[in-house]
């Protein structure tokens, strides 16, 4: 056969080469072995703004970027909302790449998934890309203390805490933490986006 003849064979071979190489580097991430600094070790489950029970693990293959907040607070949680925003917005507008913004309660208690969507309603964050969760105060406090953030309630609905803005790579693991409250964001996206290729 000549070099002409084969040449559309050889074409198609590459096609479908390139298709299972790309295939096999977007699921490569759930064969690898969990590091053990990963959060999705934590054996906690978690309920959505809408109800849903998750595990951490199912989060597993998406970069993850959170911040513990609470919805009565009126003071640091506005504040860590708006940089949230402001950085899913820079990134979005960076990169078409998956990525998740958690607003972990940390106050179970009152903050009822029912709470949890109005919160994300009131904040205009109710597409896919946020997630709210409600844990128990256990699995909260072992999440707080894996990015070291301190919290402490000093009224039935008012809590001091850390303002600090984490990212975790597709397995779960801390890969860079800074503190809030209208922070110069360039640094933190460009983690975020970098973490995402």
């Amino acid at each position: 056969m000549s070099l002409a003849r084969q040449l559309p064979y050889f074409l198609a071979f590459l096609f479908l080469l390139g298709c299972q190489e790309q295939t096999l580097d977007s699921s490569a991430y759930l064969d690898e072995e969990l590091d053990e600094m990963s959060i999705y070790h934590l054996p906690s489950e978690w309920h959505t703004q809408s109800g849903e029970l998750i595990a951490l693990e199912d989060l597993r293959g998406t970069p993850l970027v959170s911040v513990m907040i609470y919805t009565a607070c009126k003071t640091a949680c506005p504040r860590l909302v708006a940089d949230m925003r402001h950085i899913e917005t820079a990134v979005k507008s960076k990169t078409k790449k998956d990525i998740k913004y958690l607003m972990i309660s940390i106050d179970p208690t009152n903050d009822t998934p029912d709470k949890l969507m109005q919160f994300a309603k009131d904040n205009q964050m109710t597409d896919d890309k946020w997630l709210f969760l409600q844990g128990t105060e256990e699995s909260v406090r072992d999440f707080a203390n894996i990015l070291a953030v301190k919290y402490k309630q000093i009224s039935p609905i008012d809590f001091s805490h850390s303002n600090i803005i984490s990212v975790f790579d597709r397995n779960g693991v801390l890969q860079f933490q800074k503190e809030g409250l209208g922070m110069e964001n360039d640094e933190i996206i460009n983690k975020i986006i970098s973490i995402s290729k």
